[in-house]
């Protein structure tokens, strides 16, 4: 039973096989319970077995507990929910009051397949609520809850679900991956010290958030050549990551997104639906057994927190491919910082 306290705190404060005393009589009339039902199961075995559960690391032990009657505790409910959700990299909190909340095992690129999710949603009973997918998560972030919403359910409903997930789990994890990073800044007004430069500090910073090192670092003019030059003798070195900035307007003196296409990239999309950020170029240079991301960052990613940048970047640094129709996807909720 849930106590609420408003603006204070909200919590369970009576428990399955909690023994009622004398003293507990006034609170609960306070909590507005004036009646205690009792639930009599025939399968009292799997009950106890949850009691005594500490950790929920051991879940997939329990995926199969079902009472004769076909009914299920929302407690087991939730578990045989979980373990049909929960993919890779993915702990568990222990169950409470039919819901099971799931937290990052480690840093990565969060994965929820939408169309799962939505059809679990639609079975009467059931709820599988998450964060949005393709963002990066921190280790012990939260990003999902399951919850058995009625006291108890039908198995036939599970049954239904695990049809729904198959073999394939609708929420994972893919941890980054370690990268080294190139960085090329471009700009005749910087490479002749006109103004100081300034922004690679600012992405290697951002760059520090995942498992990445900027291994190189050059500063060139807005010469085609040059800039196609220098991103593959990266790409020859060792650098399996490359953010060209500068220059990637519309306007005839920028020659960055030229020296990104004749390195012989494939050019995913000069432009994405999503502000800031409009700009970005996104290729992927894919030759002799290679697949190297290639970034034309805009200007924008100098001075504004969240950007088109920074929502790719989960994905690339867990060498999910990034296509055409997934940067198109990013106009709904494009607008503002995510």
């Amino acid at each position: 039973m849930t106590e609420v306290i408003p603006g204070k705190y909200k919590g369970t404060r009576f428990r399955r096989g909690q023994v009622i005393s004398a003293a507990d009589i006034p609170v609960l009339l306070d909590m507005g319970k004036e009646q205690l039902y009792v639930c009599e199961k025939q399968d009292m075995q799997s009950m106890q077995d949850m009691q005594s559960m500490q950790d929920m690391q051991d879940i997939q032990s329990m995926s199969n507990v079902q009472g004769k009657s076909g009914m299920l505790h929302e407690e087991e409910g939730a578990i045989k929910l979980c373990v049909l959700c929960r993919g890779s990299y993915i702990k568990a909190a222990p169950v409470r009051e039919g819901k099971i909340e799931l937290f990052a095992e480690k840093p990565g690129l969060l994965k929820i397949d939408s169309e799962k999710i939505a059809a679990l949603n639609m079975i009467d009973g059931l709820a599988v609520i998450t964060l949005y997918g393709n963002r990066g998560v921190k280790a012990d972030e939260k990003i999902a809850a399951v919850k058995i919403i009625p006291l108890f359910i039908e198995g036939e409903k599970l049954n239904a679900a695990a049809g729904i997930c198959g073999a394939d789990k609708p929420v994972n994890i893919i941890p980054y991956k370690h990268k080294k990073a190139g960085i090329i800044i471009t700009g005749n007004e910087v490479f002749q010290k006109r103004i100081p430069e300034t922004g690679s500090e600012i992405l290697e910073k951002k760059l520090e958030a995942f498992d990445v090192e900027c291994n190189e670092k050059v500063i060139l003019p807005d010469d085609p050549e040059k800039i196609s030059t220098a991103i593959l003798g990266m790409i020859e070195r060792g650098i399996d990551l490359v953010i060209c900035t500068g220059g990637m307007s519309v306007d005839p003196d920028d020659k960055t997104p030229l020296g990104i296409r004749k390195t012989g990239a494939r050019i995913v999309s000069h432009g994405v639906p999503f502000q800031p950020g409009v700009m970005l170029l996104l290729s992927y240079y894919e030759k002799n057994g290679l697949f190297v991301p290639i970034i034309g960052a805009p200007a924008c990613v100098f001075y504004e927190h969240i950007t088109a940048l920074d929502v790719l970047l989960p994905r690339l640094l867990a060498d999910d491919p990034v296509g055409r129709e997934d940067l198109a996807r990013l106009g709904e909720g494009g607008i503002g910082n995510r």
